[in-house]
């Protein structure tokens, strides 16, 4: 089952390295993914309408980090990437508004 990670697009299209840590990873440990049940509702909730996103989807299998699935504050299970992403384990990439 592939996970899905929303990042802004301009920090996305300035990526320089194969290997993605958005800011927070620093802060709090871990990367935000959900499951694509998920996606509308995280979007809607956090990113500003209209705000141009970018819709990672990725293969925890390929992944060099670990994920964990873990309950968040409103009790639903979401995936955490306790690291990097490494791109190779990008398998699309969706451009989209929030």
């Amino acid at each position: 089952m592939h996970i899905y990670h929303i990042v802004e697009r301009e920090v996305w299209e300035n990526l320089k390295s194969e290997l993605y840590s958005p800011p927070g990873l620093e802060r709090e440990g871990f990367i935000h993914c959900s499951f694509a049940e998920q996606l509308t509702g995280v979007i809607g909730r956090y990113y500003a309408k209209g705000a141009e996103l970018v819709v990672l989807e990725i293969d925890p299998q390929c992944l060099m980090s670990r994920v964990v699935n873990e309950p968040s504050t409103n009790e639903e299970i979401y995936p955490h990437i306790y690291g990097q992403i490494n791109l190779a384990a990008v398998v699309a990439v969706e451009y989209r508004k929030a």
